[in-house]
């Protein structure tokens, strides 16, 4: 792979990390969306401009118009630049993406918001693949997730990863680890972490299961009622239940269509005062950093339904637990954390998390998509802009870190 002198063809884009923030912050996203429909109308609209609208759409509720749009404009460009803050980048980052819904790509946008570093993303789609010439750049990372529909991007950016002109972080053969079914086994036996083992269920298997007619053990040997349940291939708590016996799981069922399922046996999390605490860090270059900890009194939270905002009480918890991080909960777990890194082997991944009853770390799942951000209301989370600043610094640290080796390498 030759670097071309040729200017890179890239397309700006106002991006994720500003318009996810806009939205977030309750602004009026249909006049921008009345704008690029117009200027798409003319016949005058950037492939930048087609992203940010596909985007504007899975913001706004219309996640299928969305994808619509964003594969539409895909199919005829696929490289995209989201401008830095400053004149002169010192860094020129290649994000490889997959065309997918908007939380299916490590929300890279958001790390470097503010920085001195440029993001170019190249998506990597099917049929069309990886350009001959890569864009100029000092480090790449795939930011494509562990999803069934990256499947393809993945096994295209693996193929060339051998001759990859620079440091190539989040290698792709390493990501699909993380499949719910896989990272148990990954992260089996190491001392002081609890992860319960996933299995695969069919919708025949869990309809016998409910009439009595098989035992939880031959689906797999850990299995018990009160279980886990989850469609597969689902995110973010959709069709999530714990159901306690037979006759549940004969209810559940009965709500749901889908053929395929994930189970796994339900760990009672519960802290001695009754309520949950589920935490979620960002791993940067092997080290843990604390992104939040959400306090509830259910099982199944995550930080929306927490109502953090709500519970100066629960903020002052998590103030307390970001702040004394890493000579707590950190020192606590550094040996999982530490075995559970090298063997995920990711440059950057996201862990949630929790303690069980014995005190051991409870992995539920890691990831390297998840939202890792800055947009919390200082004036209500004043403890948090400084802890996101942190893993930004080390996101960035980490870049530069092996773009310099990198140069080195080729000198």
């Amino acid at each position: 792979m030759q670097h071309s002198v040729s200017t890179p063809n890239y397309s700006d884009r106002i991006g994720f990390a500003q318009l996810t923030r806009r939205a977030f912050e309750g602004g009026d996203l249909h006049p921008l969306r009345e704008h690029l429909l117009a200027r798409i109308a003319e016949g005058t609209a950037e492939a930048g401009e087609g992203l940010d609208l596909s985007l504007i759409a899975q913001l706004l509720g219309e996640k299928e118009a969305g994808l619509v749009i964003q594969s539409e404009v895909l199919s005829f460009h696929q490289l995209f630049r989201t401008p830095c803050a400053v004149p002169k980048p010192r860094l020129r980052v290649l994000a490889l993406a997959a065309d997918i819904d908007m939380g299916g790509n490590t929300p890279i946008e958001f790390l470097l918001e503010g920085s001195d570093i440029e993001l170019l993303t190249l998506y990597v789609i099917e049929g069309v693949g990886l350009p001959e010439t890569l864009p100029e750049h000092d480090v790449a990372i795939v930011v494509a997730s562990d999803s069934e529909e990256c499947r393809e991007t993945l096994a295209a950016i693996e193929q060339a990863a051998p001759r990859w002109p620079r440091p190539l972080l989040n290698r792709p053969e390493l990501i699909g680890n993380l499949d719910r079914d896989k990272l148990f086994r990954l992260l089996a036996g190491i001392p002081g972490l609890d992860i319960p083992v996933t299995a695969h269920a069919t919708r025949a298997q869990l309809s016998e299961l409910s009439q009595g007619k098989i035992a939880c053990e031959s689906i797999t040997g850990e299995l018990r009622f009160p279980m886990i349940v989850r469609p597969r291939g689902t995110h973010a708590g959709v069709g999530l239940a714990k159901i306690d016996d037979a006759a549940a799981l004969k209810a559940y069922l009965a709500e749901r269509e889908e053929q395929n399922f994930f189970v796994a046996r339900f760990v009672d999390y519960a802290s001695p005062d009754g309520l949950y605490r589920k935490y979620r860090l960002a791993m940067v270059d092997g080290k843990p950093y604390a992104c939040h900890m959400a306090i509830a009194d259910r099982w199944d939270i995550w930080y929306l339904n927490a109502y953090m905002a709500f519970s100066e009480e629960k903020r002052a918890e998590e103030a307390a637990f970001m702040l004394d991080f890493d000579n707590a909960f950190a020192a606590r777990h550094r040996n999982a954390l530490d075995e559970m890194s090298k063997r995920v082997g990711l440059d950057y991944f996201i862990v949630d998390c929790a303690e069980n009853s014995n005190g051991e770390l409870l992995v539920f799942e890691a990831d390297n998509t998840a939202v890792v951000h800055n947009m919390d209301p200082p004036a209500v989370f004043p403890y948090k802009p400084q802890q996101m600043r942190k893993i930004f610094a080390a996101f960035t640290a980490m870049l530069s870190r092996h773009a310099k080796a990198g140069e080195e390498r080729a000198a």
